[in-house]
């Protein structure tokens, strides 16, 4: 008797995988069309039939989640940057209270990683950490919203992304420590970080920052240097600032890291912080605290913003109503601006 064709066969004959001839079966986005009519075609003249029970099989929930993280460029051999360790814990330990399991994996840009997860039965639902260039990654995004995947990103919520966001108000956060320094009484200003629309985060911190400038007439007094998140970038910008004899009163890193660079680079140039310039960064990383001098900086309640990512991420799974959610920055008062609180 002529065994039944499976769907190897047809993925053999189509010279697809064997999970873009389950896509295109279930009529996926993810596969375009030609090749849908092609997988269709072949299983038709195989008398191919989907296995009900397996596909109901596959249907049923995972109870896992899966977290899924770019590599950032770091000084160590993590490639995590410091400050998603402490929301990495917060989110395992909602998973864990939930009864959820927790996968986490380092993506890249290449990989079919929008394609793999609840489509395969791997995770329930998807959970976005360091994703800060969007314009990177946004057609995957859009497919995950098209395809019908449950997912939840960490960034800035922006009605131009596509599914729901848990973010900080950046622009706050930027604005508050801004105001915090012009109240001391500085007068010019450096704002080191990435502004352009790739860096929607570090954008918002920039705008903040210069409305506050501009609130106070300081606007005119201000420079900006790009830099992404790594304490070797934070340290050229300095060192660009005072080989242009354009060092201010007082910098505002776009992150922690930053803003660590920036001191290392003025305390190799024999440039006192606070007494000569203030310098704060941005996220409260656990280090921070313990910089020479202690760093002056804005916090991101990282363990709301886990609990918050499993808990939005689950209501979404279970077809409850979800939106975005913006938390309040928080501004921690150190000593690298000069007014040490004993925080």
């Amino acid at each position: 008797m002529k065994e039944k064709a499976t769907s190897f066969d047809i993925a053999h004959l189509a010279g697809v995988s064997q999970s873009t001839v389950s896509r295109a079966l279930n009529n996926s986005p993810l596969v375009n069309l030609e090749t849908r009519e092609r997988v269709q075609r072949i299983a038709q003249e195989l008398n191919y039939k989907v296995d009900k029970n397996a596909s109901n099989l596959r249907k049923q929930k995972s109870s896992t989640i899966a977290l899924l993280l770019f590599e950032d460029p770091t000084s160590d051999d993590s490639m995590i940057n410091p400050f998603f360790l402490s929301m990495l814990g917060s989110i395992t330990r909602a998973c864990a209270k939930a009864n959820y399991d927790l996968l986490v994996s380092f993506q890249n840009l290449e990989d079919d990683w929008h394609a793999e997860y609840e489509d395969s039965n791997k995770a329930d639902g998807i959970i976005l950490l360091g994703y800060g260039n969007y314009t990177d990654y946004q057609t995957k995004v859009a497919q995950l919203e098209s395809q019908g995947t449950h997912f939840v990103r960490w960034g800035a919520p922006d009605k131009a992304h596509p599914g729901v966001s848990i973010g900080c108000d950046n622009y706050q956060g930027g604005h508050s420590i801004t105001e915090h320094l012009i109240s001391l009484g500085k007068k010019t200003f450096a704002f080191i970080g990435d502004n352009g629309e790739h860096a929607p985060e570090f954008m918002a911190r920039y705008k903040g920052y210069e409305d506050a400038l501009k609130q106070h007439n300081l606007n005119e007094c201000s420079v900006q240097r790009n830099a992404i998140s790594t304490e070797d970038d934070g340290s050229d910008a300095v060192k660009s600032l005072i080989e242009c004899d354009e060092l201010p009163e007082a910098i505002v890193c776009a992150s922690d890291l930053i803003a660590m660079g920036a001191l290392r680079a003025l305390r190799r140039a024999n440039i006192s912080v606070p007494n000569d310039v203030a310098v704060v960064g941005y996220d409260n990383i656990a280090v921070s605290a313990y910089t020479t001098p202690a760093l002056s900086t804005v916090q991101q309640n990282t363990k709301l913003a886990g609990e918050l990512l499993v808990d939005t991420l689950l209501k979404a799974i279970n077809n409850e109503r979800v939106e975005d959610y913006l938390m309040p920055a928080e501004v921690i008062i150190r000593q690298s601006c000069g007014n040490e609180s004993g925080a």
